[in-house]
């Protein structure tokens, strides 16, 4: 029996209804293509094809809106569960920070201090959770939660200002500047060994380097909480 192609559904012409989701997450689009300082209601509403006054229906003002965008980011990070091993459990956390923080640049630094929205919520319980039952006080959790935060968000800004995305580029970066670091050698040994004979020839792995430290971290706190 030959296949009969069914005839595609007329179009009805009517655009999509504006929904405070829909408002949010073409704020991250926005955001993650032009970054936040370029952001205002008016250039996000004429992305979306509508006034600027049909944003405030949902949003009183940019800071809010800013609160759902930042909570959207927390929505994509993996929260700690109870189920696995907890350095486990938060290394993965860690990761998917990380990596939600490498998509949506714009986030570096405003993750903390903004209006706490529900994925927000959701993501600090299940560390502080994940902590707790892991046997830490309430003073070592407190502590815990905040190195590894100090760390996270420190190596997500310092990712961000570099201007390399992988290793290979790194390589070409450090190849460039290798001649003028080797000029300095006699006064600046110890650089010119890392860029120049190092990283010139087998680059920087931000992967490596991010999951090494928080090894470092998560090894301590299990060490620290044992002597507690």
């Amino acid at each position: 029996m030959p296949l009969v192609e069914l005839a595609p559904e007329p179009r009805t012409g009517r655009p999509t209804p504006l929904s405070k989701d829909r408002v949010v997450r073409a704020a991250v689009e926005f955001d993650d293509r032009h970054g936040i300082e370029a952001l205002s209601m008016r250039k996000l509403a004429d992305e979306l094809g509508v006034g600027a006054m049909s944003l405030y229906y949902y949003f009183a003002n940019k800071d809010e809106l800013i609160d759902g965008m930042v909570d959207v980011v927390f929505g994509e990070i993996e929260p700690p569960s109870l189920e696995l091993e907890w350095k486990t459990a938060l290394r993965r956390r860690a990761v998917s920070t990380r990596e939600a923080l490498r998509r949506h640049r714009w986030a570096v630094g405003l993750m903390e201090g903004r209006t706490a929205g529900l994925a927000s919520i959701r993501v600090r319980e299940a560390i502080l959770g994940c902590l707790r039952r892991a046997g830490f006080s309430i003073e070592m959790t407190i502590q815990a939660y905040s190195v590894q935060d100090a760390y996270i968000y420190g190596f997500a800004l310092q990712e961000r200002s570099l201007p390399f995305e992988s290793t290979e580029e790194s390589t070409e970066i450090a190849e460039a500047s290798a001649a003028r670091v080797a000029d300095l050698a006699r006064d600046f040994p110890y650089l010119a060994e890392v860029v120049a004979g190092h990283v010139a020839k087998v680059g920087y792995d931000f992967t490596a380097a991010f999951e090494y430290g928080l090894d470092l971290i998560l090894d301590q706190l299990d060490e620290r909480r044992d002597e507690a």
